[in-house]
């Protein structure tokens, strides 16, 4: 992490901004104390919904299924 001045960063900027977007960290000082930080912005989220794969491995049927209790339901009212 670098440390500048105020005064030197009025001077370079530019220069301090790209090695900001290049990844780098840099605290800003005023009579040796850090005043500021300048932290490259956190990467976009990826605006996909997740996959539900995962999920629905995870669950567990129990009994009959709900088809297969309407198709028996249905039987059933006919007699």
């Amino acid at each position: 992490m670098r440390r500048i001045s105020i005064k030197e960063a009025r001077q370079n900027f530019k220069a301090i901004i790209d090695r900001v977007a290049a990844g780098e960290r840099v605290n800003i000082l005023r009579r040796s104390k850090v005043v500021a930080q300048l932290v490259p912005p956190e990467p976009e989220r990826s605006r996909k919904a997740p996959s539900m794969e995962a999920f629905r491995k995870t669950i567990k049927v129990k009994g009959k299924s709900l088809s297969r209790e309407i198709i028996e339901a249905r039987r059933e009212e006919r007699h």
